[in-house]
């Protein structure tokens, strides 16, 4: 049997890290990724998961050091399920990918160019004047998860 899984998508947030007792690096961050729609389906009612992701040592290194919010990546790795008790007693399952690689997909530009945008999407967020999106913020040519 197999367990393998290789996804494309953005970073939904900044990977959150954090160390193990014994000081192993872990991160965590959720992709949301386009499902391919149907035939029939229109463009508009594309459909979006959200997955969770956990990296260990090197890899999650890797992830907290280079990669942000909106980074599109792939990942490589095993789906992995959970299940655990709350404090109150109540039985709790998780899904999660456990990704032994990770690989940016963004050159260097592009990635600036996306956090210029957002470092001015967040100072425009104060404002009541709702903005529309200029050329300068059009993705990338080529990007699988733009909207069209």
């Amino acid at each position: 049997m197999v367990n393998s899984v290789v996804l494309v998508g953005r970073l939904t947030a900044d990977p959150e890290m954090r160390y193990t007792p014994n000081g192993v690096a872990v991160a965590n961050f959720r992709l949301a990724v386009n499902r391919r729609p149907r035939r029939d389906q229109p463009r508009e009612e594309r459909q979006t998961d959200f997955i969770d992701i956990v990296t260990w040592r090197q890899t999650a290194e890797f992830c907290g050091n280079y990669l942000n919010k909106g980074a599109l990546v792939s990942v490589e790795g095993r789906i992995q399920v959970r299940d655990w008790e709350t404090q109150d007693g109540q039985r709790r399952r998780s899904v999660e990918v456990v990704a032994y690689g990770v690989q940016s997909l963004e050159s260097r530009a592009e990635r600036e160019r996306r956090e210029q945008t957002a470092a001015g999407s967040e100072a425009e967020a104060g404002s009541e004047a709702e903005a529309q999106p200029s050329e300068d913020e059009a993705p990338p040519p080529g990007d699988p998860f733009a909207e069209e």
